[in-house]
This record gives structure tokens, C-alpha cells and sequence, in this order.
């Protein structure tokens, strides 16, 4: 197989624009039908989307069955760009446990839950496993889940160290043979991102909820960071956790980083979408362009749980924004003054 430097691969001429980030089809806080889950990813699809997320804690499996069994009809030739992750084992869960109850965030009928497990041996089991479930001969990238402070808190350095000594050698030998395309984190925090690119070669990272209309510090040295390294971007939760979907204008509850949002946020919100009010742009189309105007972010995955969310997405990702938007959200102090913005 012909692998191409990752850097080079996969941008936003390979990957869109707009991808789409497949933890709903694991059934994620809630039930969907196998039909409905089959539908989203084909009106992806006729959407021109061509690049889909998933990993195996999402349903314990079920995303990743879900997702394979449709591009499997749809996509037979693989010409879809497919990136899953690594750092989670599944495990059997106890006898008598009940799969019809909310399990680490899904309604999964699966009887598995995930296991952090960042070794040599798990990554590469996990790999060939995510293979088997999404029915397909290569994966494109392969990201390390939720690894860093953020997720671990104090037992960080350990994970960390069994990560450099054991997962990473077995993603090096992946992506080094032509396994897989693509290395890199998928996690919630750029220090930990930061951290990996001082210890190894990674070419990708998926950063969710870091880069955003609400949150732009990783502008301080992780951006100029990747520009240095040739690493690109994958923007994850450009709603932070649907405030920047929804708004504020209504009773609430409001949430953001997955818990209710403090009034400091609210106001920030408030202020933003008064501004895309005034402008006549709605605020998800501003949240979900904002990432893209970054030159080293390549794709940008909002979760989609129907069809109808689909076609929603691709029209606020094609929403027209005039320049005098961005200019009034930078003269407000609303996104840095060094933030670039879409043309």
C-alpha cells in the first residue's frame, strides 16, 4: 500500500470539511434502531461526507458494527476515510448486568464496557478487532482515547508512561508498515497533545472542545506547535457540549463541558449570539465554521444521531457569514484578536 505523509493525507481537501463524529450510532445516552443509525450514515453519504470517527467505547462496539455494516453496502471500494481509536479494551461485563441501562454514557445492547488498557498488546488487539467490526481491510487513523489529565487526573504519568512504552511502539509498527495511515490522540485537553509531540511522531490529533467560538487558548503554543510539526487537526464537540448549538435565549438547563454551565459562560453566550442576531447568522453555523478558518485543522465532526441532523450540519457548515461578523466578535473581545476567522 502507498502511504503518503499523514500531514500531506489528510487535510481539508481529503478529509472535508465536515466529518461526522459517530458516538451517537453507539447509542449514545439514549436508543436508536439499527435502521435509523443505517439512515444517518447513508445521508452522510449523499451529503458528500466522507470522512467518519467512531471508536470502539462508543456502545462497546456498536458504533463501529453500525458504521462497518453500512459502508460496507455503500462504500464496498473503502474510498471513505475511517479513523478509530485505541486505548480502550472491552470487556465482558458481570453476569446479570442490565444492558437496557445507561453504561458509561450509552444504551448499549452490547455486553461489554471499555477498560483504559494503553499496552503494546492491547492496541494492537484492539486494532485488529476494530477491523473485524468495521469490516474493513485498512483504518485510516488510528487515535489514542482519552489519555491525559483530563481523564485520569493523577494516575496521568502512569498511563502515560505505559502509553510511550507499549501502545506507542505498536502504533509506530502499524503506521510504519502501511497498516494505517495516520497516528495521533484523540482527547479532551491540548497539553496532553503537547506532551505525546514531545515524546513521539504523531501526525494527527482529534481535539474536542479545546479550539472553539468559547475556548481559544490553544492558540498560546500548541497551535503554532502543530504548524512547527506538520500535525494537523480534528475538531471534536464544536458546540461544547450544545450550548453553542442551542444558545441561551431559552429556560434552560444550559450545559457546557458536560455539566451546567456557570454564569460567566451563560453571559458569553449571551453576548455571542446577540452579535450573530445582529448579524443574521446562526450561532451553530458560526461555532461549527469558526475551527476550519485555523490553517492546521483539517476536518470538523459534530455528532449527527439522524438523517435530518445531517442535512442540518451540512447547511450550517455552507451558511454564509459576512466578514463584518467576525470583525464585530473580535472588536467585542469574543475571540482573540490573533484567531483566524473565515474568509
Amino acid at each position: 500500500m502507498d502511504i503518503a505523509p499523514a500531514a500531506h493525507r489528510f487535510d481539508q481537501t481529503t478529509l472535508g470539511r465536515l466529518g461526522f463524529g459517530a458516538s451517537t450510532l453507539g447509542n449514545l445516552y439514549r436508543r436508536m434502531s439499527d435502521a435509523a443509525a443505517a439512515a444517518t450514515v447513508h445521508a452522510a453519504l449523499d451529503a458528500g461526507i466522507t470522512y467518519f470517527d467512531v471508536a470502539p467505547h462508543y456502545g462497546f462496539g456498536l458504533a463501529e458494527k453500525r458504521l462497518g455494516a453500512a459502508l460496507a453496502e455503500a462504500d464496498p471500494q473503502e474510498s471513505t476515510i475511517v479513523s478509530t481509536k485505541v486505548g480502550r479494551r472491552l470487556d465482558a461485563v458481570a453476569p446479570g448486568t442490565d444492558l437496557s441501562a445507561l453504561r458509561q454514557a450509552f444504551v448499549s445492547p452490547e455486553p461489554y464496557e471499555s477498560v483504559f488498557d494503553y499496552s503494546y498488546d492491547a492496541v494492537m488487539r484492539s486494532w485488529e478487532d476494530s477491523r473485524r467490526r468495521l469490516r474493513r481491510e485498512r483504518i485510516d487513523i488510528l487515535y489514542v482515547h482519552d489519555i491525559g489529565r483530563y481523564a485520569h487526573g493523577d494516575a496521568h504519568p502512569r498511563l502515560f508512561r505505559e502509553l510511550m512504552d507499549g501502545g506507542y511502539r505498536a502504533l509506530r509498527e502499524l503506521r510504519d508498515g502501511g497498516a494505517v495511515g495516520a497516528i495521533g490522540l484523540g482527547v479532551n485537553e491540548w497539553q496532553v497533545c503537547e506532551e505525546a509531540l514531545a515524546a513521539g511522531d504523531f501526525d494527527m490529533m482529534l481535539l474536542a472542545g479545546r479550539y472553539t467560538l468559547l475556548e481559544q487558548g490553544a492558540l498560546d503554543s500548541f497551535l503554532p506547535l502543530c504548524a512547527a510539526r506538520g500535525v494537523r487537526l480534528v475538531i471534536g464537540g464544536p458546540y461544547n457540549s450544545g450550548i453553542l448549538a442551542h444558545g441561551v435565549k431559552g429556560p434552560g438547563p444550559f450545559h457546557y463541558e458536560y455539566q451546567p454551565a456557570s454564569p460567566e459562560i451563560v453571559a458569553r453566550v449571551a453576548a455571542i449570539e446577540a452579535l450573530c442576531d445582529t448579524h443574521g447568522v446562526p450561532l451553530a453555523a458560526a461555532a461549527l465554521q469558526f475551527p476550519l478558518a485555523h490553517p492546521q485543522v483539517a476536518s470538523v465532526i459534530p455528532g449527527m444521531n439522524s438523517a435530518a441532523r445531517v442535512v442540518q450540519a451540512v447547511a450550517l457548515a455552507e451558511q454564509a457569514i459576512p466578514a463584518t461578523f467576525w470583525a464585530d466578535m473580535r472588536a467585542a473581545g469574543l475571540i482573540r484578536a490573533d484567531a483566524p476567522t473565515p474568509a
